[in-house]
C-alpha cells in the first residue's frame, strides 16, 4: 500500500516552463484537475510532499491551497530529504510513490516503491517507472497518476464513490 506521495514540482505539477515577469520573479501555473485529485488522496488518508530542486514563492501559496504541509525547495541533492520526509511520514519506501521527470528525481525514483513518471519525463526516469503517465506534467499527470494510485491501493471505488450519480430510478 502506498501512504506517501513525493512529488517534484518544475516538470511535474507545472509544465516545466519558466517564464519569468519584468521584475525578474519566476511565475508557476499549476492545473486544477492535479490540485483537486491531490484534495482527494489526502481525503482518502494519504500523505502529500512536495521536493523540488528550485526555489519559488508560488510552490509554498500552492501548498498552502491545498493543505501540503511538507514542502521542500532548493535542494539540488533530493535523496537526503527525501530520506527525511519517509522519517517524518513514518513511513518506509516501499510505502512511497515519486512522481519526477528529470534526472535529479532518478534517484528517488529508483528507491521508492512506486516510481511514477510523467510523459514528458527524461528517458532516465521513464526506464525506472512502474507507470509512464499518458498526460505531461503540469496537464494532468498528478491527477492521472492518483487515480493509479488509488486502484493500486484498492481504495478507487470509495474514493470517487461521492461523485457517481444515483442509479435513475425506472418507471
Amino acid at each position: 500500500m502506498i501512504k506517501l506521495l513525493i512529488l517534484d514540482v518544475d516538470g511535474v505539477l507545472t509544465t516545466g516552463s519558466l517564464p519569468y515577469d519584468a521584475d525578474g520573479n519566476k511565475q508557476k501555473s499549476f492545473y486544477v484537475q492535479d490540485g483537486g485529485a491531490l484534495r482527494l488522496w489526502m481525503a482518502q488518508g494519504g500523505q502529500v510532499a512536495i521536493l523540488s530542486g528550485r526555489e519559488a514563492p508560488s510552490v509554498n501559496a500552492r501548498a498552502d491551497d491545498l493543505g501540503i504541509a511538507t514542502v521542500v525547495q532548493g535542494v539540488p541533492d533530493k535523496v537526503p530529504a527525501y530520506e527525511t520526509i519517509c522519517r517524518q511520514a513514518g513511513v518506509i519506501e516501499s510505502e512511497v510513490a515519486v512522481i519526477g521527470d528529470d534526472l535529479p528525481d532518478v534517484p528517488l525514483l529508483s528507491r521508492c516503491g512506486y516510481p511514477i513518471a510523467v510523459d514528458n519525463a527524461h528517458r532516465f526516469a521513464k526506464r525506472l517507472a512502474k507507470y509512464v503517465t499518458r498526460r505531461p506534467g503540469g496537464a494532468g499527470a498528478i491527477a492521472e497518476a492518483i487515480e493509479r494510485l488509488l486502484r493500486y491501493n484498492g481504495t478507487h471505488q470509495d474514493a470517487y464513490s461521492r461523485f457517481q450519480s444515483p442509479p435513475v430510478a425506472s418507471a
